[in-house]
């Protein structure tokens, strides 16, 4: 008998999981699949722990076998498949979607995503900082700079900084650093920092949390200075919240990954 396949994901680098709405346009979503099995459970796959519904091995997307390198992440994904009620919702399937796209996406190729990285490295959100306001301008010294100097000590390299929007070149050393760093990171480890640099805007606080400087809730604190300023000066909108709400999941969830590592 056949393995059943599992539904395709939403991608788990959506950097913009909310589309612009247009009355009358909204984008058509196929209706969810029912919940298909009873029982969910781990099964030892070799040196890796592979997920099963009634006992059967779930597939990716590619076909591939859904099997995790760790019991504790397999045991948290296997969770996510136990939660669903009568419909399968993978937007409630976050470490689902991500093992996914590690497993078709990452594994084997490694070094499209840590290039990509590093290419986000080279114009860092937390390079390009503003004189005025005055008081954004020391927001963003106090949370910004030393974030970035612990990463310079940690790569033993150098980031340039600017004040306003046009571009800078980071040394060659620098991006050769920051591409040695994420060479050394598994699949996985790739997969959570790419999420987190997307989210965020910034490859250095991917990096500070790959590397356990700073908590998932920091990082996302110090991305979101400069929107933060913008709404205590004019305010937030539902939509807006909505989707930052979502983001901070995919965040969380990026995070958990690391942890379950």
């Amino acid at each position: 008998m056949t393995d059943k396949p599992v539904i395709p994901p939403v991608s788990a680098y959506d950097a913009s999981p909310i589309a612009e709405k247009v009355l009358g346009r909204e984008p058509l979503r196929p209706p969810l699949p029912k919940k298909f099995y009873t029982t969910v459970s781990v099964a030892a796959d070799g040196d890796q722990f592979a997920i099963q519904l009634d006992g059967r091995g779930v597939r990716t997307p590619k076909k591939l076998k859904l099997a995790l390198p760790t019991s504790d992440l397999a045991e948290a994904i296997v969770a996510e498949w136990r939660a669903q009620a009568v419909l399968i919702d993978p937007a409630t399937m976050p470490l689902t979607k991500i093992a996914n796209t590690v497993i078709d996406g990452i594994i084997g190729n490694p070094s499209d995503t840590a290039e990509e990285i590093t290419q986000f490295s080279g114009s860092d959100l937390l390079c390009y900082r503003v004189e005025t306001p005055e008081v954004l301008a020391q927001r963003q010294a106090k949370v910004w700079s030393p974030i970035i100097a612990a990463t310079e000590r940690r790569l033993g390299v150098t980031f340039q900084t600017t004040n306003g929007l046009m571009p800078i070149t980071q040394p060659i050393q620098t991006l050769a650093a920051v591409a040695q760093r994420l060479n050394a990171c598994d699949a996985y480890q790739l997969a959570a920092a790419h999420i987190i640099t997307t989210l965020t805007g910034s490859a250095i606080l991917a990096l500070a949390c790959l590397d356990g400087d700073i908590a998932a809730t920091d990082a996302w604190i110090a991305a979101h200075i400069d929107e933060d300023y913008q709404i205590e000066l004019w305010g937030d909108d539902d939509e807006a919240i909505n989707r930052r709400a979502v983001r901070w999941t995919e965040m969380q969830a990026a995070d958990r990954l690391l942890t379950l590592l």
